[in-house]
């Protein structure tokens, strides 16, 4: 009876054994498995199997070019096995080198996993691409993020792709290294989407200058600084204010993530002069200004930054007749005394009229104060005088 007992439990322990290692023996070379991250430790990224078991995948394989690794426990990918090694099962996120046989790149097309391939060279209408001992064809249309003026960089490169046709036996394939962008910029977009919204405040670093506005950078998505959102002054040149490289930090305006479009604003992060205007620039009050444009109808005076006032030819007109001014004959950058008719507030307009200067008022009000007439003539204070 002893001897009968002693049995169950010994073929309990060599069940138990048996099991440990059941795992090595349920997958293939090149089989998918959607799996979860259970734990991360050193180079390695732990993968949950069936059971207990665990699968391993190098950690290098789930980083981006900073370095920065692009997963945490509890998210679910997408995984080649590779083999048993060393009492671990081996996963790998991409296929490449030798791993690369004919069952491996069968499943990564109808996966839609990566593999890695070596730019060759150049060939009619694009690159030739070793994976393994296939060759397969990228067009240029599919090489890069974006088309490159010298096709030529991307030979001697590994690479990243996406098979999108694996026909005759491996001997027709054709791949994208556009779709690992295109899909890497999706998830970016993604992430953009918490984080972007209309009325954030945002810091990007300008990518791109044209004549009507900056693109800039959000992290991956490039929004437009339109140039009539810089700044509360007109901006004649923008590349007097901005420039390649530089970090600005601005609103977000609009946020059209169907057509991917973000509009920025820098201005709207400035005060407000307009707010105070009514109070500075009363009517009746004299000011120094700058002309800054020339229109048919007048011009534009700077009283301070963001707040511009008109001219009208009319009022130009009246200084000259009056020898006080040189009519028409303003230039930008001329300064300008000026007098203020009115202010609107809500078209944010300011009515001008040339001006004597404090000092021309000055002297004006000194000929006219003095009464003792045994003093020396003055035909300038008689004249004066005289009108009054």
């Amino acid at each position: 009876m002893k001897q009968a007992n002693q049995n169950p439990n010994a073929n309990d322990l060599a069940k138990m054994y048996e099991q440990s290692f059941s795992g090595f023996n349920s997958f293939k070379p090149g089989q998918v498995l959607e799996t979860e991250v259970v734990s991360i430790s050193g180079d390695s990224v732990f993968l949950q199997l069936n059971g207990k078991s665990e699968g391993v995948l190098a950690r290098d394989e789930l980083v981006d070019k900073e370095g920065k690794l692009t997963v945490a426990v509890g998210d679910r990918i997408r995984v080649f096995f590779l083999k048993a090694e060393g009492g671990e099962l081996r996963f790998t996120t991409r296929v490449s080198g030798k791993e690369a046989g004919a069952r491996m790149l069968v499943e990564a097309f109808r996966g839609k996993l990566p593999v890695e391939g070596l730019v060759e060279k150049e060939i009619k209408g694009g690159y030739e691409v070793k994976i393994g001992d296939f060759r397969a064809f990228c067009p240029y249309s599919m090489m890069g993020d974006r088309r490159s003026e010298d096709s030529a960089e991307y030979v001697g490169k590994r690479l990243p792709f996406r098979i999108q046709e694996f026909g005759d036996n491996g001997r027709s394939i054709l791949v994208s290294n556009r779709a690992i962008h295109e899909e890497a910029r999706q998830k970016r977009l993604e992430e953009l989407k918490k984080s972007l919204s209309e009325g954030a405040v945002v810091t990007g670093r300008v990518a791109s200058i044209q004549a009507y506005g900056a693109f800039v950078d959000l992290g991956g998505l490039q929004a437009l600084l339109p140039v009539s959102e810089i700044s509360r002054s007109r901006v004649e040149d923008i590349h007097a204010v901005l420039e390649v490289g530089q970090e600005i930090k601005a609103e977000i305006l609009k946020v059209d993530w169907q057509s991917e479009r973000i509009s920025l604003s820098m201005k709207s992060l400035l005060a407000d002069p307009w707010e105070t205007a009514p109070e500075k620039y009363p009517e009746g009050s004299k000011h120094r200004g700058t002309v800054v444009r020339l229109t048919d109808f007048g011009a534009f005076v700077s009283l301070e930054s963001g707040v511009d006032g008109l001219v009208h030819n009319s009022e130009i007109a009246k200084a000259g007749s009056r020898g006080e001014r040189g009519g028409l004959d303003l230039k930008p950058g001329q300064e300008l005394s000026v007098e203020v008719l009115g202010v609107d507030l809500a078209k944010r307009r300011i009515s001008l009229k040339p001006a004597s200067t404090a000092e021309e008022d000055e002297t004006t009000a000194k000929y006219m104060g003095d009464s003792d007439d045994s003093s020396t003539y003055n035909p300038f204070a008689a004249l004066l005088k005289k009108k009054d």
